[in-house]
């Protein structure tokens, strides 16, 4: 017979998937599908390597997850937490030990897989590389936590949009000139912004429990009623600049599937208008996240609409 405590802890595998934050890697997968559609526009992508870069993005950006979990618990950051992503270390779930181990196990495969696509692509994978590297890893750890003066959605917008759209489409077409490297950059604007949403709906989260522990997170430094303003605009200039890509035909009119979230959108900017309870807006934070990948999806499967159409006829 099993004891009390054996019956009541999760497992560990249970324990590890909370850490990794699963439903938080649309922000990998998001950024990836608008890269491989854009390749496989341009008639140059490669599926072996989208694969790796794919998953070497989710292996830095589960390296991300875990230092996030260890730095906070050990700044204090998640002691007055009422929900979150994971809290496996407030929860004693898993030991800090094992989360470094895990952080460190995480960066590794990144690493190793980002070597092997600098090596078979070029050498300007390197600075995106090197980028990805640093923020997973200063986000919340080092002298300098991002994520702690107010740069948490700057860096998590620009890395897990333009930077994961660039380096993946560049390991499949290495030459790929200064323009179309800029059109990259712009077309993932949209993705951007939700990205920096995902980041920001998890402050507002937290904004009294971030303040007490001194993290200046945006919504900490400017108050709710700033940060509730920035959730909206954030939103919105994601479908605006979207339509602004249609208009313009930088995107086929069919990735207007994408602005049928739009309702879903509304809904959330109430309930951060609306509420402050932490378990509530936690809530919010993971229907931001579905939102992400939602608009992501209809993106992608707008553009290869697109393709086939353009196949067919």
């Amino acid at each position: 017979m099993s004891s009390p405590s054996s019956t009541q802890s999760p497992p560990k595998l249970a324990a590890w998937i909370a850490a990794t934050r699963p439903r938080v890697f649309v922000a990998s997968f998001v950024p990836m599908g608008l890269a491989g559609v854009v390749a496989l526009r341009d008639g140059v992508f490669q599926p072996v390597m989208f694969l790796l870069a794919l998953l070497g993005v989710m292996a830095l950006q589960t390296a991300a997850n875990l230092i996030n979990e260890y730095a906070d618990h050990r700044r204090g950051a998640d002691e007055l937490k009422q929900a979150g992503q994971s809290m496996t270390l407030k929860n004693r779930l898993l030991s800090a030990q094992e989360i470094l181990y895990g952080a460190v196990a995480s960066l590794l495969v990144g690493v190793t897989i980002g070597l092997f696509l600098l090596w078979q692509s070029g050498p300007a994978l390197w600075w995106i590389g090197i980028g990805g590297v640093l923020v997973a890893i200063t986000y919340t750890a080092g002298p300098f936590p991002l994520a702690y003066h107010g740069l948490g959605e700057v860096a998590a917008g620009i890395f897990m949009g333009p930077m994961i759209v660039l380096g993946a489409y560049y390991v499949m077409d290495s030459s790929i000139s200064a323009e179309r490297g800029v059109e990259l950059a712009l077309l993932s604007f949209p993705i951007m912004f939700t990205t920096a949403a995902i980041l920001h709906a998890n402050n507002l989260r937290d904004l009294e429990a971030d303040r007490a522990a001194n993290k200046r997170t945006l919504a900490v430094i400017f108050g709710r009623q700033v940060a509730r303003l920035e959730y909206k605009v954030l939103l919105g200039v994601s479908y605006l600049s979207q339509v602004i890509l249609i208009l313009i035909g930088w995107y086929p009119w069919t990735t207007a599937l994408s602005l049928l979230t739009i309702p879903q959108a509304l809904r959330l900017v109430r309930v951060f208008d609306e509420q402050t309870d932490p378990l509530v807006l936690h809530l919010a934070q993971g229907a931001t996240a579905q939102l992400h990948g939602k608009l992501g999806l209809g993106i992608v499967v707008g553009w290869l609409l697109t393709l086939l159409i353009q196949t067919i006829f």
